[in-house]
């Protein structure tokens, strides 16, 4: 099979999955250009706390014991809501395999990976749908 080694001409926030009216939680993401974007596509600011029922969480991950702090998002997630792991790319501190490891025993199973920018990669997480948590979605008026 032929490789396309074609860049993506798509925007980031449209591979990240961010749309209008979202609950966007931006853990360790100190990027004021990246809240600014989130922000104007969403129609509000995301919180740089995580938020209870988040459709979206980015986590920043510098090396694989921040990876430790995966548990303690879980519970801010909407149960159709996802779970990015922002990690650099090519270093050994932190592993694509140390990712996805964490996120499996967080109780998530990835489902995408994005080129986050040219230094990062993004890792998506889900609930599976056996485990979604079955309380209501609290949303905002």
């Amino acid at each position: 099979m032929p490789r396309d080694d074609t860049p993506s001409t798509k925007p980031l926030l449209d591979k990240l999955g961010v749309k209008r009216g979202q609950r966007i939680s931006l853990i360790r993401m100190a990027d004021p250009r990246f809240a600014a974007q989130i922000a104007d596509r969403a129609g509000a600011r995301p919180a740089s706390r995580v938020r209870v029922d988040s459709d979206l969480i980015f986590f920043r991950a510098e090396q694989a014991r921040d990876l430790e702090r995966l548990p303690a998002l879980v519970p801010f997630l909407s149960p159709d809501g996802a779970l990015w792991v922002v990690r650099p790319k090519g270093v050994t501190r932190i592993t694509e395999a140390e990712v996805m490891a964490a996120g499996l025993a967080a109780g998530l199973v990835d489902v995408k990976v994005v080129a986050f920018s040219l230094s990062h990669t993004a890792e998506k997480f889900v609930f599976r749908l056996a485990d979604r948590p079955k309380r209501p979605s609290v949303r905002r008026s």
